[in-house]
């Protein structure tokens, strides 16, 4: 998904992107944190990363190709 531009940086919103929807979230200067504009999501950079990671989890072998199912 392209960036917005809105901010320094665009993320994807852990929480749309765990029900398998990629959502970009939006920085908001004044709070200093980032927001989702489709769910209630909102949390400082360290939490968004953080919680991204754990998504990257979910998919971790997707571009593995596994052949031994033992």
């Amino acid at each position: 998904m392209a960036q917005a531009g809105k901010g320094k940086l665009n993320y994807r919103c852990p929480s749309c992107f765990m029900r398998d929807l990629d959502i970009d979230m939006f920085f908001d200067k004044d709070k200093e944190e980032y927001y989702c504009l489709r769910c209630e999501y909102t949390g400082q950079e360290a939490d968004v990363l953080e919680k991204n990671l754990m998504a990257r989890f979910r998919y971790r072998d997707m571009l593995r190709r596994i052949t031994d199912f033992d």
